[in-house]
């Protein structure tokens, strides 16, 4: 294994983790930052036995294109939260939808769990890998269909251009 390697076991996680720490952060400064790459650096070192086998990264840059879109997605549903439950709570239309997944990679379906319960209204509550489904839970869903193409476009199909799977 190389130094590289031992550093960075995880690499897109490392970058991950350290742009939604800077992100997030109220201001950025070389302590935020300092402190994003320490624990860029150590997370995915610490858990490393916990990691099963990740496909191989083969489109970066299409990996930073969705990091982008994430973080949009996630500005705006954070408004459209903010409205929905400052509003008439009877406007809600909560459910349950099951996504039919065409990744069959565990990491891949995970990192789709993962981006779609960072997006605000929205959780990932089971990947059922024997049925290749991923159960969501949604705050508000006026169209089952066009929010599973959504995703589906959105989410999914980057990432299996990202990991070629």
């Amino acid at each position: 294994m190389t130094w590289f390697a031992r550093l960075l076991p995880q690499p897109l996680v490392s970058v991950v983790i350290l742009g939604v720490w800077l992100v997030l952060a109220p201001a950025i400064s070389l302590g935020h930052f300092l402190l994003a790459a320490i624990l860029a650096v150590a997370i995915p070192i610490l858990t490393s036995n916990l990691w099963f086998d990740r496909p191989r990264l083969v489109r970066p840059w299409v990996a930073v294109l969705l990091f982008a879109r994430v973080m949009g997605d996630i500005v705006v549903a954070n408004w459209q939260v903010a409205r929905l439950v400052l509003g008439p709570l009877d406007r809600l239309r909560p459910a349950f939808i099951e996504i039919p997944l065409d990744v069959a990679d565990p990491f891949v379906a995970t990192l789709l769990g993962s981006i779609i319960s960072l997006t605000p209204g929205t959780v990932s509550v089971e990947i059922d890998r024997p049925r290749s489904v991923l159960l969501v839970h949604a705050l508000d869903v006026d169209d089952r269909d066009a929010m599973i193409a959504t995703i589906k476009n959105r989410y999914e199909a980057p990432l299996k251009e990202i990991f070629r799977c």
